[in-house]
């Protein structure tokens, strides 16, 4: 039986929903894009000045910025690619209001991301207390993948 999937991905600047939207072609998945109640602006974004609300928010463990929608259909999937920038070497804590929102008892959680210069680091350990019944398996950036390098990543990692 093959397990259904789903790519849930918060992007900035397009670099992530241009991976994610490949992603799910070769995942044959569904695709989700976890969208800020309040959109981010330039200046939101501007990681060079310590008032800017992206700074704010990382710097701030407690933060968790509200979202547009949440999956409705979540009890449906098995398997969830959950993707996003990295930001201060792990996930903007958009992604911790989004794990908190649903429910992922018994899911396999894979994490991907794009980043500027810097790799997952403790990404994981720092989403699990937020999804705390899921499987985390692995995570990988994903810089400038293909579509055919994406399938067979998703192949490697037998789900299906």
């Amino acid at each position: 039986m093959s397990k259904k999937m789903l790519v849930a991905y918060f992007s900035a600047g397009g670099t992530t929903k241009r991976i994610a939207s490949l992603l799910a072609k070769a995942a044959n998945a569904d695709l989700f894009e976890i969208e800020p109640e309040t959109p981010y602006t330039r200046a939101d974004l501007d990681w060079t000045n310590k008032k800017s609300r992206s700074s704010l928010e990382m710097n701030d463990p407690s933060s968790r910025p509200a979202i547009k929608s949440r999956v409705e259909n979540m009890a449906e999937y098995d398997v969830v690619f959950l993707g996003f920038p990295v930001w201060w070497y792990t996930a903007p804590t958009i992604i911790k209001t989004f794990l908190e929102a649903h429910d992922f008892s018994g899911k396999q959680i894979v994490l991907f991301a794009t980043s500027g210069g810097s790799g997952l680091g403790k990404t994981e350990s720092a989403l699990k207390p937020c999804a705390p019944n899921a499987v985390f398996q692995g995570g990988k950036l994903l810089n400038g993948a293909s579509e055919g390098s994406l399938r067979s990543w998703v192949e490697s990692l037998n789900i299906q």
